[in-house]
């Protein structure tokens, strides 16, 4: 379980320091459900697969990071500085910080 658990750390700090920038107004309640599904699901499916359990965050974040991709350059965001700034909070509906 240590592989597990040290992939999903790895996870934690790279996703949040390079994409950190794109939850800046995400509720608290989204965020951490999003890290309880994947931490919890790993460990749950640990017990029955073993190792295999590691493909649930890798194939989750795979897909994540391709509908990413996929949505700020269909919007004209810049996917790892989420530029233009103001565009992706009206994106999002969330109010831009006066």
């Amino acid at each position: 379980m240590e592989a597990e658990l040290a992939v999903l750390l790895g996870l934690a700090i790279v996703g949040n320091t390079v994409f950190g920038v794109f939850e800046g107004e995400t509720a608290v309640w989204r965020r951490l459900l999003k890290w309880g599904v994947v931490v919890g699901g790993t460990l749950a499916l640990y017990r029955g697969v073993g190792h295999a359990a590691l493909t649930l965050p890798i194939a989750l974040g795979a897909a994540g990071l391709s509908f990413h991709f996929w949505w700020c350059r269909r919007h004209g965001i810049h996917p790892l500085r989420a530029t233009p700034r103001r565009r992706y909070y009206e994106l999002r509906g969330w109010a831009w910080p006066e």
